[in-house]
């Protein structure tokens, strides 16, 4: 059976990215919650 999590790269940073948070007004709250949190990485795009 095929697990439903198959990871891919770019899929991952187009959706959860920094750039596709940004654009959106919930997307930006969640940023904006996650610097007050003090959060060391804010979105997806941050993980090296």
């Amino acid at each position: 059976m095929k697990r439903t999590y198959q990871p891919n790269k770019s899929r991952r940073a187009k959706k959860h990215g920094f750039l596709s948070r940004s654009k959106t007004s919930k997307g930006k709250k969640t940023i904006a919650r996650r610097r007050l949190k003090g959060r060391h990485k804010l979105t997806v795009s941050d993980e090296k």
